[in-house]
């Protein structure tokens, strides 16, 4: 899987480590779904409309193995029109808008229609440091 820390959470952590201000870990992180891959600088193509909203994930140790694998499944709401073809997802800070702080392609490339649940199994999305 190709995917990265964000440039952002890099600068967040340096700082932390270095004597800056302290890192707050977010309380809740969302999962986003793109059809077109972020990078580390941010960007892509968020998935929008058609009942699409980013998936809440508890940033507790209950929700993340130490391998940096879900520990349970992280579902989206039904899709009520076509989602498009998704071929990347982001950890954010916030349920719109926020701070990339993770990404990373899919496996394979996953088209969602109209009527769908889509989610992540447990231990599917892999969250890895480069």
């Amino acid at each position: 899987m190709a995917g990265s820390k964000s440039d952002y959470l890099e600068a967040a952590l340096l700082r932390h480590v270095l004597g800056g201000p302290d890192y707050e870990r977010p309380g809740v992180l969302y999962v986003a779904l793109y059809t077109a891959t972020p990078t580390d600088a941010g960007g892509g193509t968020e998935v929008s409309g058609g009942g699409y909203a980013r998936a809440s994930v508890a940033n507790v140790p209950a929700s993340w193995s130490p391998a940096g694998k879900n520990a349970n499944a992280i579902s989206f709401p039904e899709s009520t029109a076509d989602w498009g073809t998704v071929v990347a997802f982001g950890i954010l800070d916030a349920a719109s808008g926020g701070n990339l702080l993770y990404w990373g392609d899919l496996t394979t490339a996953v088209e969602i229609l109209a009527g769908e649940n889509w989610q992540f199994a447990t231990g599917a999305l892999v969250v890895t440091e480069d």
